[in-house]
């Protein structure tokens, strides 16, 4: 899916900065670390590697990243105001990765001796 296209600079479409939108919607603890992070060029908006973590976001907009381990795909779905609570803050995205398989059972098993 493509995302929708971008208002031309002083347009009416809202923004917030990359860095904000990351700790506001409790991805990292501080605004520092989520600095740090998309520095890190380990970020990706609608496609495209970031590393300026004043990078303007809206909603629409798709983010990859990998994160303790796990690759995230979310969408924004609302800049936010605050860094409310976990329940607010996950409000603010709809997460696009499929969800992971569960672990097999039958490989926790040792074989059967016969």
């Amino acid at each position: 899916m493509k995302a929708p296209p971008r208002d031309e600079p002083g347009g009416s479409r809202p923004t917030i900065r990359l860095d904000k939108w990351l700790w506001q919607a409790r991805f990292l603890r501080s605004r520092t670390m989520a600095a740090a992070f998309v520095q890190g060029g380990r970020l990706r908006v609608n496609g495209q590697v970031v590393d300026k973590p004043a990078r303007a976001v809206a909603a629409g907009d798709v983010l990859t990243f990998a994160l303790r381990g796990q690759v995230r795909v979310v969408r924004i779905l609302d800049l936010g105001e605050r860094r409310g609570p976990a329940a607010e803050a996950q409000g603010l995205y709809e997460d696009l990765a499929p969800p992971s398989l569960p672990a097999d059972p039958s490989r926790d098993t040792p074989p059967a001796l016969e």
